[in-house]
């Protein structure tokens, strides 16, 4: 269900923005309410199960999920859908972390290895099949049915939990639950978040603007002040006294804020300006996930023979090369000579990445803390998506707003038709033909409309390479080669 959801809703995006009528920020917001409170709680949903027992959690969060995704299918504007997305959030927090802790319970040491793998390979399906079949059904259906899906399959699992998973918990009386900590984190990277995703719409003399970004600051801040005194801390300070541990969740906040933001405005330019069905769009993902999935172990095994750093630096500037690549196409084109290269290139460059990197958290830290550590590199790369969405939306939105101007201020329009398209830039590619236009005029008000949205996406691609290159920065200086000493804690 969360893997589904992870790779459909953005190619549902488009349909979403046009069946409610949403601005840009809305549609950030249906992508963000979801990330935000999966992000912030996902370190305290696996302390909850340990506490509470993990089945128990792990239903509990399924339960949540498939309730919030009958919402979103059934909302009635787009408030209702952010609002519902972000219950859906707190859902995930629960299951994601849930879900392997159970697999892990379940089988003895000798037979962990291969269940991991299987429950890998699943994900791994579930990321491929996923954006086809929720693109069929946008196509065919409705984008409702992108949540309603998740329906059947909750009954499912919580059905086969009860029945055949044995309930297991942690070492809970060594702990607290740290829910001041969580309610810091969530507050000052929600507050964030919001700044800046209505910064294009409210400008950033608004005090709505600049007071939520500081009030996140020093949210935030207390956040980190309160994690280096508790005995029990959310996300344990000393992990970052590891130079490994440091640089590989810095390679990750990078390189996951760029793949987040491609994964965001892709949809939008395949839909909306490349004439892309939603079955096409999805399908479009299918090179790089399929790569990932093929090539991960085989990265994997590289770790033994040349270190992990070697490969954290070289599949990061493939990578780089992979978001170049996608802001080279114009507009039309085959997709065999547009996107199809980006994909390879890109898919090959993060195939190198995630098995060293997963290595790398685990060998940076001593094996009681494994589960931690994991725990923190995945809240790490939720949360680089949930900011790179916001800071990267500022880009494109700033691009697309000045291309636009000038454009229309070349264009032989009347001015009343210039000024109604200004008045509705926040909607994007989705704003309507003024009244009263000639056909040729509409074709060249759409033409500045698609090409003022591609300059924007170029733009976050262009930043992206350079997210990526500068992860690959940060594995070169602060990961130790093959013969240094592991640091441990």
């Amino acid at each position: 269900m969360a893997f589904i959801d992870g790779t459909v809703v953005n190619v549902a995006l488009p349909g979403i923005q046009h069946a409610l009528n949403a601005t840009v920020s809305d549609v950030q917001w249906v992508v963000e309410s979801y990330a935000l409170f999966l992000a912030a709680l996902i370190l305290l949903g696996g302390t909850l199960g340990d506490f509470y027992g993990r089945r128990l959690i792990f239903t509990t969060g399924i339960f949540l999920f498939a309730v919030a995704s009958a919402w979103c299918g059934f909302a009635p504007d787009i408030q209702h859908l952010v609002a519902a997305r972000a219950l859906q959030g707190v859902g995930g927090a629960l299951l994601v972390p849930g879900s392997l802790a159970l697999v892990s319970a379940a089988f003895p040491v000798d037979k962990r290895g291969k269940a991991i793998g299987t429950w890998s390979g699943f994900t791994g399906i579930t990321a491929a099949i996923g954006p086809v079949l929720g693109g069929w059904l946008i196509e065919h259906l409705s984008w409702r049915w992108v949540f309603f899906i998740n329906l059947p399959i909750a009954a499912a699992v919580i059905g086969i939990c009860f029945l055949f998973v044995p309930e297991s918990s942690g070492e809970a009386g060594k702990h607290k639950l740290d829910i001041p900590g969580a309610f810091l984190i969530t507050l000052g990277l929600g507050c964030v978040v919001f700044g800046m995703i209505e910064a294009p719409a409210l400008g950033w003399a608004n005090p709505a603007t600049w007071g939520t970004v500081t009030a996140g600051v020093v949210a935030i801040g207390l956040f980190l002040w309160r994690e280096s005194r508790t005995d029990s801390p959310l996300l344990p300070l000393r992990l970052f006294q590891s130079m490994n541990f440091s640089g590989a969740n810095l390679l990750t906040l990078l390189l996951y804020a760029a793949l987040g933001a491609l994964m965001f405005f892709l949809p939008f330019n395949l839909i909306q300006i490349q004439g892309y069905t939603p079955t096409q769009a999805g399908a479009a993902n299918l090179p790089l996930i399929l790569i990932l999935f093929f090539l991960s172990r085989w990265a994997g095994g590289l770790v033994a023979h040349y270190g992990a750093k070697l490969p954290l630096v070289i599949g990061p500037l493939v990578a780089a090369a992979g978001f170049l690549l996608f802001a080279r196409p114009g507009i039309g084109g085959s997709y065999w000579t547009t996107y199809f290269p980006a994909m390879i290139v890109l898919g090959l460059g993060m195939s190198g990445v995630v098995a060293p990197l997963t290595t790398t958290v685990m060998n940076s830290v001593s094996e009681h803390q494994a589960g931690v550590a994991s725990g923190v590199n995945n809240a790490v790369s939720r949360v680089a998506s949930l900011l790179s969405i916001a800071v990267l939306g500022i880009i494109a939105f700033h691009v697309f707003d000045i291309r636009l101007q000038n454009r229309l201020d070349a264009a032989n329009l009347p001015e009343t038709a210039k000024h109604a398209v200004m008045e509705q830039r926040t909607h994007l590619t989705q704003i309507e033909m003024p009244a009263g236009l000639a056909a040729n005029q509409q074709m060249e008000l759409k033409r500045s409309i698609d090409e003022s949205f591609l300059a924007g996406f170029r733009w976050v691609m262009v930043v992206s390479a350079g997210l990526a290159l500068l992860s690959a920065i940060s594995a070169w200086t602060m990961i130790a080669g093959k013969t240094a000493k592991k640091s441990e804690q």
